[in-house]
Parts: structure tokens; C-alpha cells; sequence
């Protein structure tokens, strides 16, 4: 009688088990850090964003084959946008900047000797990136990438713990932030902001060691951006 009471249970275990892991695994023990399940996320995004692009191309080649006037006006003045939207690659001369967290000897050093740096000053946070990149369009760069991603008006730079998410899809550091642009112009901007003086400041202190690294680039390729564009904004629950 207990072996049927048994199986049962079991059954009912294993039952339990799937219905809460919705098809991911409950352990998943390859996942050992956080760069890894942020790379897998990434990934697992990429597969929907490919699916996505090919449903747009298909509606791009359906809309084509529309003769109407109104319709072909709309799309040149479009077609004219595209380029300054971030919809067009670019490519050229330009700048790569490398931003990371301080190294974990320098953590650690601060740590065994109840030091008075505030920890926080060792991480790479979403405001600095957020201030490399204006600080690059004021050196007036035509285009600007962030982990190899072009970043348009609604780009949004958010942390998620030492992870730097854009659209919606995280990606691990080091953060490589590159522009198209004239170098020493760019250069110049960077270095005369003050909102990136102080993370250079820190970057220059042994102490701390945040990571900085600007190099002068020959060419810079800024794909086009392919994401998702649509405009969202809030709306008022009643009616003036």
C-alpha cells in the first residue's frame, strides 16, 4: 500500500516542480555569475530582436509595393530622417573610451583597512556612462555606440548591478563606449567636461583605480539601430 502512496507523491513532486519552472532550470549550475546569466539574456534577446527585424522586413517590402502618392511623399520624408534619426550606419575616424569597476584588489585593500572612500566611487554607475556619452555629443559626434550598440534620443542607460542594460537588454562591463567623429575634438570635450572630470580623477588615484582608458581610433563603425522605436509616454487617467 505504500509504494502506490509513494509514486504518487513523487508523481505530484515532479508535477509541482515543472509547473514552477516554467521551462528554465530550478538549478541552473551553469550559471556561476552574473556575467554569464547576463550573457545568456542577451542572448535569448537577440533570437527574439532577429525574429522581429525579419516580421519588420517583411512589412517593409508589403508596404513598398504600395502606389499611392500620399503614401510615397510620407515615406521620403522618412527615407531624409532616417540618416539623423541613428538609422543609417556610420563610419570614420573617432574615439573608443573603456569604463569598468575598480579591480578586486583594490576592493579588497580599501575593505581590510576600514577605509573612508565610499565604495560606491569604485563602480561604474549609470551616470557616468550617461556623462561620457553627452559629453561626446557636445565634441560633436555623429554617431555613438555603447557595447557596440548605437544609442538614438530614446536610448536609455540603466544599471542593473554591475550590468549596464540599453533597451532593455543587459550587457556585462568592461563598458566601451566608441564615437564617429573628429578625435581630438572629441578628445577635447571629454576631458573639459566636468561631469567626467571627477570619474578621471578617481581613475588616476591608486586608491581607488577606477577603470578609464581613451584611445584615438582611425575607424569607428556605428551600426544602424535595429530596435525597437516605438515612442511610449504617459497618459492622463482623466480628462482635463
Amino acid at each position: 500500500m505504500g509504494t502506490p502512496l509513494v509514486v504518487l507523491a513523487c508523481g505530484a513532486l515532479f508535477v509541482t516542480s515543472a509547473v514552477d519552472s516554467e521551462g528554465t532550470d530550478l538549478r541552473p549550475g551553469r550559471y556561476t555569475d552574473l556575467a554569464s546569466v547576463v550573457e545568456a539574456d542577451a542572448a535569448d534577446y537577440q533570437q527574439l530582436e532577429d525574429r522581429r527585424q525579419r516580421l519588420e522586413d517583411e512589412v517593409e517590402d508589403l508596404s513598398a509595393g504600395i502606389r499611392d502618392a500620399g503614401v510615397n511623399r510620407a515615406r521620403g520624408a522618412v527615407d531624409q530622417l532616417r540618416d539623423p534619426a541613428g538609422f543609417e550606419a556610420r563610419e570614420g575616424a573617432g574615439v573608443s573610451i573603456t569604463l569598468s569597476d575598480s579591480p578586486e584588489e583594490v576592493v579588497d585593500r580599501l575593505l581590510d583597512a576600514d577605509s573612508e572612500i565610499n565604495l560606491n566611487r569604485l563602480v561604474v554607475h549609470q551616470q557616468d556612462i550617461q556623462a561620457v556619452v553627452n559629453a561626446l555629443w557636445k565634441g560633436g559626434a555623429s554617431a555613438v555606440t555603447i557595447a557596440g550598440q548605437r544609442v538614438i534620443s530614446t536610448t536609455g542607460i540603466k544599471c542593473e548591478g554591475n550590468a549596464v542594460q540599453l533597451q532593455g537588454v543587459p550587457y556585462p562591463q568592461p563598458f566601451v563606449v566608441e564615437a564617429v567623429g573628429d578625435p581630438e575634438a572629441l578628445t577635447a570635450a571629454v576631458e573639459q567636461d566636468p561631469l567626467v572630470t571627477g570619474y578621471r580623477a578617481d581613475a588616476a588615484n591608486p586608491d581607488i583605480a577606477i577603470g578609464w582608458d581613451l584611445q584615438g581610433e582611425e575607424h569607428v563603425e556605428a551600426p544602424a539601430f535595429t530596435g525597437v522605436h516605438e515612442m511610449r509616454y504617459a497618459e492622463p487617467l482623466l480628462p482635463r
